[in-house]
């Protein structure tokens, strides 16, 4: 097992290829971007994983289910905060 992590985009939807199984561990903000770590099998296949984020104050779309909540993080001296949902 080994730790990665990918730069996220301050997007809605986006698609992280990432080891099947791959344990999400954190979002934060490194080097002006969003960076998001998970422990990982580097010797199991890749799958596409959906993280949608939301910012605060912004409209969130009419679903019952927004995901598993993985994490918040700041930008901009926390000007901007997100919100970041692992969908199912």
């Amino acid at each position: 097992m080994i730790i990665w992590k990918w730069t996220m985009q301050v997007t809605d939807l986006q698609q992280v290829q990432m080891p099947r199984g791959a344990k999400v561990l954190s979002v934060q903000m490194q080097g002006g971007a969003p960076q998001l770590w998970a422990l990982v099998d580097e010797k199991a296949p890749t799958e596409p994983r959906t993280f949608a984020t939301y910012g605060t104050g912004n409209p969130m779309p009419e679903v019952l289910d927004f995901g598993r909540f993985v994490d918040t993080y700041q930008m901009h001296g926390g000007a901007l905060v997100f919100h970041v949902f692992e969908q199912a």
